[in-house]
């Protein structure tokens, strides 16, 4: 069995890496020097909250009657040497389906991505064949459907090796395309170049 700390990546991993690369290469290579900043440590305290209103919501959100809730779920998967824990796993007589809460206005792609990792470390955990999740967007109350798509399936399984050679050689991406991006990133002050 592998050593989940020294030979995985974890999907925050991987979900950084798909909003900017290099967030995942200064966490892999220089994990010493990570910053943490208010809007992480607020974005902790949400999760937490959220959790305690989770508990005591119907089921109404997820189009079902009735379910099993299960908080802060641990995934593993030797295959793709990643981790993580799953906000919230609801299980129904049809089968379980993963919900990450977001402090966030909008389901982006990483999010997106993020949440179907989640579901096939549940898939390969359970052996069970999930097609959807959810995304609930904390500041609006909004739950969001995620198909679980053979093209976003791919992208996680392709994100994993390219994160994984970029660790090993250790060697920086170019600057994220998206320079609004870098406004808030913990580690604007290391990117000289954007």
């Amino acid at each position: 069995m592998l050593d989940h700390n020294e030979l995985t990546c974890t999907i925050t991993d991987l979900k950084q890496y798909i909003y900017c690369p290099r967030i995942f290469f200064y966490h892999a290579c220089l994990p010493d020097v990570r910053p943490v900043t208010a809007k992480m440590t607020h974005g902790i305290h949400a999760h937490e909250a959220e959790q305690k209103r989770a508990a005591r919501r119907t089921m109404h959100q997820y189009h079902i009657v009735e379910g099993t809730r299960h908080f802060d779920v641990p995934v593993f998967s030797e295959r793709l040497r990643l981790s993580g824990q799953i906000d919230e796993v609801v299980e129904t007589a049809d089968g379980m389906f993963p919900v990450d809460y977001k402090l966030a206005k909008k389901a982006g792609f990483h999010f997106k991505i993020q949440l179907t990792a989640y579901a096939m470390l549940l898939e390969e955990t359970t052996g069970q064949r999930i097609k959807q999740g959810y995304l609930y967007l904390m500041r609006s109350r909004e739950m969001i459907t995620v198909k679980l798509t053979k093209k976003l399936r791919v992208t996680v399984e392709q994100a994993i090796t390219t994160m994984w050679q970029m660790r090993d050689d250790e060697l920086m991406p170019p600057p994220n395309t998206y320079s609004g991006r870098c406004t808030d990133c913990e580690f604007r002050r290391f990117c000289n170049d954007v």
